[in-house]
């Protein structure tokens, strides 16, 4: 599923988006993000955490630096 997913989003960044005009508030892109969310939490929550930065992409949202956040590691307890 992972691979599919990702399969998308490369089919879209290369032949979709090249022929759209740039117009991405954010850095990194949102297909670049979702991407990356994706190979570090899995298919379902870096769907989702993209589905939600998407949802940022408006004239009111200034955009800017906006990685995916850190993993946190479950097996280290304080």
């Amino acid at each position: 599923m992972k691979k599919l997913f990702l399969g998308l989003i490369y089919i879209y960044q290369h032949l979709i988006s090249p022929m759209t005009p740039a117009t991405c508030r954010f850095y990194p892109t949102c297909s670049e993000y979702t991407r990356e969310a994706i190979q570090v939490y899995g298919p379902i929550k870096g769907t989702w955490l993209g589905i939600k930065r998407i949802s940022k992409c408006h004239p009111l949202h200034k955009g800017g630096f906006d990685p995916v956040p850190l993993k946190k590691d479950k097996t280290h307890k304080h």
